[in-house]
């Protein structure tokens, strides 16, 4: 269904353009959840701009690699092409809903422009439509809703209205960007749970991204862990969590919350993560790393595979259990 290839982008800055992700390659397949973990400024996010291809103009750029959806190459298709796959066969449910919806538009007329451009339907067929998607993802009195304003809406209803809006076509792939932010526990679960229905109704391939291991843990069939723009290890959800690769994941499992819920004291993985206009010469994580030797910090480890579905761009991979 998806097959990133390299994938390179950059933001240019003056004279100079920085690498915001840096040579990503994955896969996807049909009706799989595929988990992308990591901290904030990994580069999760604009990975998901990119092959949506809805970079900031002027500014961010693909730089090299291919994102093949269905054997079509994103990457070289004119915009109005892409136009017609956007919103339709692939769709996003963005980090923040407040400022991804329109504040001056009512919520019946945001989807309503969604099934007009790409299935062409009427006012009153878009109406039908709509109610049956608000009411599809657990939206009491739809047609109330419909006539809204997003600043009118909780943060939940706000989330479950662009879940709404991306389905609206029956898209094939599903990027869901941090879709729990900022909700309550109980509101969280609730998305989860759609997402998931999502996925077993629609047979829907599912990009979750998160820096939330437990998230991932419920929800994802496949992990894959960024660092610094870069791919630092891939396997399968039960494989990662029970023995852990590269020690950036190893410090993400140590320094999860329900570890304190056990009774079992939290480990920070020092320092901080690194700007992209300053990354260190070899392994980007080698500064962080209490197992970092001489080598790691001349030559940049690449993504290999050591048994087959798990990656790991490490020289001393695996380590203490979890």
């Amino acid at each position: 269904m998806l097959e990133v290839k390299n994938l390179v982008t950059e933001f240019v800055s003056g004279k100079s353009a920085i690498r915001a992700v840096d040579g990503v390659s994955f896969r996807a397949k049909k009706g799989q959840i595929l988990g992308i973990v990591g901290e904030s400024g990994c580069g999760k996010s604009v990975t998901a701009l990119s092959m949506m291809r809805l970079l900031p103009k002027g500014a961010g750029r693909i730089a090299g690699g291919s994102v093949l959806f269905d054997g079509t190459d994103l990457t070289r298709l004119a915009e109005s092409e892409m136009q017609k796959i956007r919103g339709n066969r692939m769709a996003m449910v963005f980090q923040e809903p407040m400022t991804a919806l329109n504040p001056v538009y009512t919520i019946g007329y945001q989807i309503e422009e969604v099934l007009a451009l790409h299935l062409g339907l009427r006012k009153q067929e878009a109406g039908e439509r709509i109610a049956q998607l608000l009411d599809q993802v657990g939206i009491y009195n739809p047609r109330k809703i419909m006539e809204a304003y997003p600043h009118q809406l909780s943060g939940g209803m706000r989330q479950r209205v662009m879940i709404a809006m991306a389905l609206a076509c029956s898209p094939q792939l599903l990027i869901a960007d941090e879709p729990t932010t900022a909700l309550d526990v109980t509101i969280q679960a609730q998305v989860l749970e759609l997402i998931r229905k999502i996925s077993d109704d629609m047979h829907s391939t599912i990009i979750l991204i998160t820096h939330d291991l437990g998230v991932i843990a419920e929800m994802a069939q496949a992990v894959l862990v960024m660092y610094a723009g870069r791919c630092v290890e891939e396997a399968p959800v039960e494989r990662l969590f029970k023995e852990p690769l590269h020690p950036y994941t190893i410090g993400l499992m140590r320094s999860r919350v329900s570890r304190r819920q056990r009774g079992e004291k939290l480990v920070c993985i020092p320092g901080m993560i690194p700007t992209p206009d300053r990354h260190p010469r070899g392994c980007t994580f080698a500064p962080r790393c209490h197992r970092a030797e001489a080598r790691c910090a001349q030559a940049e480890p690449q993504l290999v595979e050591v048994e087959p579905g798990r990656k790991v761009a490490c020289f001393y991979p695996g380590g203490e259990p979890t």
